[in-house]
């Protein structure tokens, strides 16, 4: 292979969130296959900056520092959807162009919908695109919420036209799971036109492993039982889910068992998140330099999103470590475990996901058997390695003649 143009729209490094670990985990793979000239978003963080300069073989890394106001204006001038105005960059755009035009690019891989807006319409060569999931669903079911209701519904039947767009475009469409993949092909106009393939998220299992790892030292000195949440914590799913726990879950929990502690573990807090830190059962840890200790010292980490797409890396995470997961329907997307096997799945009821808990916390053998069985499960079906073993194929695949540049 000649060369592979890589697209994202953040430095895929350190793998310490959603989106940067399964970008880096595709770089890596990317890497082992030739040369990668990588275009991407930086956010000031010098040291991530290096390390993916010792990874590529080029790189254009744009500031990221259009304010979102701005960006919703261009939007509405434009007709665009704000997620693309808010990584446009002509830098970067004009970097793509040079690249292109004196280094031997074989393909383009795009990470995120937000970056298809880079690939030039006469390029050549393989275009794959990894959507992850699709995102216009995610501003839908924000508007049918009730969430700034114009803007979010907007944002979704803009973004669906250039998912379909960016379908049309690729030689290959990339979704995380099974179900979004059936989802995006659902929403399609023309869905015969566009070529998808599902590959998971996956876990380092030799990383997330509970041999390695000791609880960390306030959850193992405090009573408990304590549970855990990771993530984001100023994205919103995640912060909806933690809010969700604090004011509906944990009540019912705590009559049930006076002792139980929530821990918030993730950086940048919302505010209205944060002020719960110190509330009866309620910790917000923000940023900390290691999940893994927390996860270690939890009872069960919970998962329960009410707006979820795709596969949730902090769920993977946890069945890593043997952790017995608690987690809502929507978070167990994409990954075929088996409820009371390797996980607990419960609506978000508070009684009903609250009785489940009070169980478990109950029968410690049936808790260390689920965690046990869920670390088996990880290992066997999502190691990162057998997850991007595709990529490969459709890299190299020929061409089936040009596909639709608009």
């Amino acid at each position: 292979m000649a060369g592979v143009l890589f697209l994202a729209h953040r430095v895929p490094f350190p793998p310490d969130r959603g989106d940067r670990i399964r970008s880096h985990n595709l770089l890596k793979a990317l890497a082992r296959l030739g040369p990668v000239h990588v275009g991407c978003f930086g956010e000031g963080d010098a040291a991530a900056d290096r390390a993916l300069c010792h990874l590529a073989a080029s790189t254009c890394i744009a500031p990221r520092t259009k304010p979102l106001a701005l960006a919703g204006v261009e939007a509405v001038l434009s007709g665009k959807p704000v997620s693309l105005t808010a990584f446009h960059s002509r830098t970067l755009a004009a970097w793509v162009r040079e690249t292109i035009a004196t280094q031997a690019i074989d393909a383009i891989v795009v990470f995120s919908g937000q970056m298809g807006q880079y690939v030039p319409a006469d390029f050549k060569g393989r275009v794959i695109i990894d959507l992850c999931d699709v995102d216009s669903a995610k501003f839908e079911s924000y508007a049918k919420a009730g969430e700034r209701i114009w803007l979010n519904a907007r944002e979704a039947r803009l973004l669906a036209a250039e998912e379909e767009r960016l379908g049309r475009r690729a030689d290959a469409t990339i979704l995380i799971s099974k179900a979004e993949a059936a989802l995006y092909r659902s929403r399609l106009q023309t869905p015969d036109a566009v070529a998808v393939q599902v590959i998971g998220n996956g876990i380092d299992a030799a990383f997330f492993d509970p041999a390695v790892t000791a609880p960390h030292p306030d959850l193992a000195a405090a009573r408990g039982p304590h549970f855990v949440f990771t993530g984001q914590m100023d994205y919103r799913p995640n912060e909806q889910a933690a809010l969700w726990v604090i004011e509906a879950l944990l009540p019912v929990l705590r009559a049930r068992i006076p002792q139980a502690m929530f821990h918030v573990v993730g950086r940048n807090p919302t505010a209205k998140l944060a002020a719960y830190d110190g509330a009866p059962g309620v910790r917000v840890w923000g940023s900390v330099p290691d999940v893994r200790p927390f996860i270690a010292g939890a009872d069960s980490v919970f998962a329960p999103l009410l707006i979820a797409r795709g596969v949730q890396n902090k769920v993977l995470e946890a069945m890593a470590m043997a952790r017995p997961v608690v987690l809502t329907p929507e978070a167990a997307t994409g990954i075929a475990a088996t409820d009371g096997t390797h996980w607990l799945v419960s609506p978000p009821d508070p009684a009903m996901m609250a009785a489940r808990i009070a169980e478990l916390v109950s029968t410690p053998d049936v808790a260390g058997a689920i965690g046990t069985n869920a670390r088996r499960f990880v290992r066997d079906h999502h190691a990162w390695e057998a997850m991007m073993a595709p990529l490969a194929g459709l890299i190299a695949a020929p061409r089936q003649g040009r596909r639709h540049a608009a």
